[in-house]
Formats: C-alpha cells, sequence, structure tokens
C-alpha cells in the first residue's frame, strides 16, 4: 500500500474541469492508499463553514465517502484557513495543522503548506500575519457573507497584481528557513506545497542528507505524490 499527497488544487467554479478531475482522484487513486493528504489549498477560497460555496458541494460530498475506507486529512493553506470543525463533518475529513510530523514508512517526514518558508517575500509574510490573527479571522466571520465575498474579492484581485510585479526567485522558498524550520523540528524529510515547483531537492543538514519534496498544483493537470516503504516517486494525473 502507499499513502499519498496533493496540494493546490484551488478548486473555484472557474475551473470545474478541475473539480471534476479531484472526482475522479478521489474514486480511482485514493481507495488505493492507505491514507490521503490535501497540504493546503484545496480550495480557491473559504469563507467559513456556514456559506459554502455550492461548486464546493460535490468534491465535498465525494470526499465523505472516500474517508469511508482511505482517511482524508486536510492542512490549511493560504486561501482555505478558516476551515473549521463543520467542514470536517461535512467531508469526513481531518484537519491538521502545522508543523505536522508523520511517520512516513520509518522516515520521521514534516508536511507543511509551504508559505511559512517564503521567507525573501517580506509582504505577503505580513499579510499572513494579520489574516492568520485569531482576532482579525473573527471578525471576518462575524460579517455577513456578501460582504466576506466582496473582501475575498478585493484581496484575490490585489494578490494577482502583486504576484505579477514580484520575481520568481522571492515567491520560491529560502533555503535557509528550510534548513533551519527541518533542524528546529528534527526531521531530514520534508513535504510541501505552495510554490507549484512539483521536484525533489536533496541537500544535507549537518553532515545529513536531507530531501524536500515539492508538490505539483492542479491548474491543469493533476499531481500526486505516492510514497510507500521504497520511496516516493510525483505522477501526473489526467
Amino acid at each position: 500500500m502507499s499513502i499519498v499527497f496533493i496540494s493546490d488544487l484551488h478548486l473555484s467554479q472557474e475551473r470545474p474541469q478541475i473539480t471534476e478531475l479531484f472526482l475522479r482522484f478521489l474514486a480511482e487513486v485514493a481507495p488505493q492508499a492507505d491514507a490521503l493528504y490535501i497540504l493546503g489549498d484545496l480550495f480557491e477560497v473559504w469563507l467559513g463553514d456556514d456559506m459554502v460555496l455550492p461548486d464546493y458541494r460535490a468534491a465535498i460530498d465525494a470526499m465523505r465517502k472516500t474517508a469511508e475506507y482511505t482517511p482524508i486529512y486536510v492542512m490549511y493553506g493560504n486561501r482555505d484557513f478558516l476551515m473549521r470543525e463543520a467542514f470536517e463533518d461535512m467531508s469526513g475529513a481531518r484537519l491538521i495543522h502545522e508543523p505536522c510530523i508523520i511517520d512516513l514508512y520509518g522516515r520521521r517526514t514534516l508536511l507543511l503548506h509551504g508559505d511559512t518558508l517564503c521567507t525573501d517575500d517580506v509582504a505577503y509574510q505580513e499579510f499572513r500575519s494579520m489574516v492568520r490573527d485569531p482576532a482579525w479571522q473573527a471578525q471576518l466571520l462575524a460579517r455577513t457573507p456578501e460582504e466576506r465575498l466582496a473582501l475575498a474579492r478585493e484581496y484575490r484581485a490585489m494578490s494577482k497584481s502583486e504576484t505579477a510585479q514580484k520575481q520568481d526567485s522571492i515567491m520560491d522558498v529560502n533555503q535557509h528557513s528550510v534548513e533551519q524550520c527541518m533542524r528546529d523540528n528534527g526531521v531530514l524529510h520534508l513535504i510541501h506545497g505552495h510554490t507549484h515547483r512539483p521536484a525533489f531537492h536533496s541537500f544535507e543538514i549537518n553532515g545529513q542528507r536531507a530531501e524536500r519534496i515539492v508538490l505539483g498544483d492542479w491548474y491543469d493537470k493533476g499531481n500526486y505524490l505516492r510514497c510507500d516503504a521504497q520511496g516516493c516517486e510525483l505522477i501526473n494525473f489526467g
């Protein structure tokens, strides 16, 4: 058997073909796995468990069916960090928080969404600190659904504009931050998403071989990481 990891699906009404691809993934790939980990940004936006967008219903229902035989673990991303207990009830998935450390076939492995490693992007890190503040989140959830949707559109437009002006290197992880995070958590194996740059990276930490695996996004096609006792493989899907 195996454990499967995905991230950055960004499910939305604008990309219904990706929702259909995810449904097929849940029907064909997930049942063959011991567990499925979704490491952030499953949804393009999540504005609270009390206002699930209609376009998400099919994915949530399929997750609940899949979770009856394959455990599903969902980590917050930078788009869907307002998921709470009601999402767990709806989807059958279990929310996990970063940093999350698992035993991956004998390898102590750190799971992250990945945005905390992009420390060269100072403006983003300041924005992330603001929106992850419990007081800010409480104020947002107290707003009406219409107000939340309007604010989400505003932030999305702002993000697109700022991203277009940033250098690619700024939006990637900082290697020093990667190594320090792995040292702090006592691991030599890291899996994350967020940067949309699927790859295996090998380096050394304190004279020992370390590995960082980056998951791909689901913009044009699916991509997942399959790990078993023999190792890990990035696989395109769809």
